[in-house]
């Protein structure tokens, strides 16, 4: 029943809907997003990635960061996961199945595993499942801004740098120009804007998607125009599926061992599992245009954090109602002991 439940939102999500009738646009309509198309994506592009990062900036509360800082082994803990075990996990994967899988898609995974956390599921759902809030904002807020420096220089060690890969130092001034500069902006200016962007902070969220969905669309224009879709098959969403849901389970498996047996509170585990474990497809999405510039395959490099992106929300909604669960159990049995003391 709670499965059947999760699905329905998940169909039901206009963003998740939203990014499967971007790819469908750009099959239809591939040349109107392509670069040098009439939609002008080239500058599209540019102008939403700064202010999707400007909002991020203006959102982003110094106040609960501060508050976060307390327990160090839990934000080394996510902070490892997300920039070193993910890697990882990836390079085992890759000396075992890299001859048997595209190598656009076993880079999209790379990308996908090098990635920053996310924030606002990270910390929905540590919230909704009763863990540790602040420490959830300060390592999600965290990861976002080192991911932008670590991202680009965990993916050039795979594809190489110069001509034939991607110029590190162009790309991380890009990146500090496009994602850190209006983050620092918006973090300036909050305390003149938080109010008037809180108020209709539900209709900011809907600009930060839409920008995402564009990006998206752009994306896959570019591979559709080049051909790559043509060149791969069918048998690469199959394989991007299935890579996804493996990769969660282990990740989901070895984040919770890792938290038990560091010995953390219930508060703590479920912040850690929910941080080390997200991808960010928010910052994903507008970094991967920075990084891979005009590269015709981007759609395809995509691919992976895409399909993440919904299983991870699906599974870890799941598993935030099953902690929920847990410590509504455990609460009660508190309260049945003190009665029963009296």
């Amino acid at each position: 029943m709670h499965m059947f439940r999760h699905l329905k939102r998940l169909v039901t999500d206009w963003f998740l809907c939203g990014m499967l009738l971007a790819t469908l646009l750009a099959y239809f309509f591939p040349t109107f997003g392509a670069t040098g198309g009439a939609m002008h994506a080239e500058w599209v592009v540019n102008v939403g990635i700064f202010v999707v990062f400007f909002l991020h900036g203006v959102n982003l509360s110094g106040e609960q960061i501060r508050h976060g800082l307390k327990n160090i082994r839990l934000h080394l803990m996510v902070q490892g996961f997300t920039f070193g075990v993910f890697p990882l996990i990836w390079w085992v994967s890759n000396v075992l199945l890299g001859s048997h899988v595209p190598s656009l898609l076993m880079l999209g995974f790379f990308y996908l595993c090098a990635l920053p956390s996310t924030i606002s599921s990270s910390v929905a759902l540590t919230g909704s499942a009763g863990g540790n809030v602040p420490a959830a904002i300060l390592n999600a807020s965290l990861s976002s801004v080192l991911g932008i420096f670590l991202t680009p220089l965990l993916v050039s060690l795979v594809v190489g740098r110069g001509a034939d890969g991607i110029d590190l130092g162009s790309t991380l001034l890009d990146l500090c120009m496009m994602l850190l500069l209006p983050l620092v902006l918006g973090q300036f200016l909050r305390r003149w804007l938080a109010g008037f962007f809180g108020r209709y902070k539900r209709y900011t969220s809907v600009i930060d998607k839409l920008v995402i969905l564009l990006l998206v669309y752009a994306a896959f224009c570019n591979s559709m125009v080049s051909g790559i879709w043509r060149q791969q098959g069918n048998g690469v969403l199959f394989s991007a599926v299935l890579g996804s849901a493996v990769l969660l389970a282990i990740i989901l498996w070895t984040t919770t061992r890792t938290a038990r047996a560091l010995r953390f509170n219930n508060a703590d585990e479920i912040a850690a599992v929910f941080c080390a474990s997200k991808k960010s497809l928010a910052a994903g999405v507008p970094m991967a245009a920075l990084i891979f510039g005009k590269h015709p395959g981007l759609g395809l490099i995509l691919l992976p954090i895409m399909i993440y992106h919904p299983l991870q929300l699906i599974v870890c909604s799941i598993l935030a109602e099953r902690y929920a669960s847990r410590q509504r159990a455990l609460v009660n049995r508190q309260n049945e002991a003190v009665l029963s003391a009296r």
